[in-house]
């Protein structure tokens, strides 16, 4: 399966959520790119975040959000081949 750009635009949006403050939510504002309202909707839809519009992550939103930072720590690090 290949990413879409609706893809990464969920996977980008979980990433502006604090994990470490599960008391720290997001808002996304009507006046925000509608690929981001697409977003958030979808997360919401999945049951990532609490709220259409965000809110908290959700239990299963949380376990994810930290597979995506960990893949991106993967992606950004350095090659071990030499």
């Amino acid at each position: 399966m290949k990413f879409t750009s609706a893809h990464l635009n969920e996977l980008n949006l979980l990433l502006q959520f604090d994990l470490s403050s599960a008391a720290t939510g997001i808002k996304v504002h009507k006046d925000a790119p509608e690929e981001t309202q697409h977003a958030v909707q979808k997360l919401f839809e999945k049951g990532l975040c609490t709220l259409p519009d965000g809110g908290y992550l959700t239990d299963e939103g949380i376990e994810v959000a930290e597979h995506i930072e960990r893949v991106g720590r993967f992606l950004t690090s350095q090659s071990k081949l030499h």
